[in-house]
């Protein structure tokens, strides 16, 4: 019993005196970093359609990518069983030079999520065993190493989709798109919690800050057009019309109902890039009226704001009309992370105000 009390005390949250607010705050926002670097290999691992390159999930011995030649063979053997090459790649030409291509970036992004999940996990137990993480802070971090463990398993959920007896060409937009916003999800989180954290070494009696109704709407916004974007990307929809701000020379594509609405809604590319461009006024609308609420509070917020919505929206038009670029659509991607960061630290100061109203 004693000493199942002293290893509790070692991982119980500190005292103020021993807190690191300012330590933590910083660490959680380098793994942001890291955070947004992945979703920007991820978009260019969907967008060289690298995906399914690596049909396997091992997490230790998949560190190392093929040695030799004969090992590199193997893994192209084991893609060739895939339905994207029997209908996609292999009768386009692929040979072992251009599958190493698309396995390197599947391999890198599988890579950085290891080195996400140390990066968060080493320093932890450090903290914890310092005792230097404030009171009340602990489920949070707990919290984020779970999405972070669980990004690794829906990820693999994800490129099961497309190899095995899967006649998908592609992974399924459904988990591809849970994949990505649970990465957004967890960089909101990130930036959140380094806020309040900050917070705390201006004033240790800082409360964080509160989720205000407004703000809460402007992310329901958020994510209705990031879901569209994901979904746009799982389908290849973005080649769908190369032409802005008509479709193919029309104001609204032509769209084929007779297969109910629910999967028009969800499937259809015209449809699903239509509804992408223009919900993106709706989402610009929203960041415009929380950039401007917060601009007396915090100016730097409100600048991010304005500038990271913008250039995603500039970026989105290049994308459309370059034929879908592959590094015009990464830098889409890009930014539109960065934006979720803008945005959460804008909405973090909208509650801050409010509660000091």
């Amino acid at each position: 019993m004693a000493t199942s009390a002293s290893v509790s005390n070692l991982f119980r949250a500190a005292p103020d005196s021993r807190a690191r607010p300012l330590a933590l705050a910083r660490w959680l926002e380098c793994v942001g970093l890291l955070v947004v670097t992945i979703v920007l290999v991820g978009g260019i691992t969907r967008l060289t359609e690298s995906g399914l390159s690596i049909t396997e999930w091992n997490v230790v011995t998949g560190i190392l990518p093929p040695l030799t030649e004969a090992a590199w063979q193997a893994e192209f053997a084991k893609y060739q069983l895939t339905a994207e090459y029997r209908i996609e790649s292999g009768p386009a030409g692929m040979d072992l030079a251009a599958f190493k291509f698309i396995f390197f970036w599947e391999w890198f992004h599988r890579i950085l999520g290891r080195v996400i999940g140390l990066a968060f996990l080493l320093p932890w137990l450090v903290f914890m065993l310092r005792r230097a993480i404030p009171q009340g802070y602990d489920w949070r971090l707990a919290a984020m190493f779970a999405l972070i463990c669980g990004q690794g398993a829906l990820g693999w959920y994800m490129v099961s989709s497309g190899v095995g007896e899967s006649d998908l060409t592609d992974v399924s937009h459904f988990r591809l798109s849970a994949h990505l916003l649970t990465a957004l999800f967890l960089l909101a989180g990130l930036v959140w919690t380094a806020r309040d954290l900050r917070m705390l070494v201006r004033d240790p009696a800082a409360r964080p800050a509160p989720l205000t109704a407004g703000s809460a709407v402007v992310g329901a916004v958020l994510f209705v057009q990031l879901l569209l974007g994901a979904w746009v990307a799982g389908l290849n929809a973005g080649h769908a019309a190369y032409d802005w701000p008509l479709m193919n020379g029309r104001l609204v594509p032509e769209v084929d109902w007779s297969s109910g609405v629910i999967f028009t809604l969800t499937h259809d590319p015209f449809l699903l890039q239509f509804m992408h461009r223009w919900w993106a006024w709706v989402a610009v609308a929203a960041l415009v009226w929380l950039a401007r609420r917060v601009r007396k509070n915090d100016r730097f917020a409100s600048v991010a704001v304005h500038t990271a919505f913008g250039t995603m929206v500039l970026l989105g038009i290049a994308t459309v009309m370059s034929g879908v670029s592959l590094w015009i659509a990464a830098a889409h991607q890009l930014v539109g992370a960065l934006t979720v960061a803008a945005t959460i630290r804008a909405m973090h100061s909208d509650g801050l105000a409010r509660s000091e109203a």
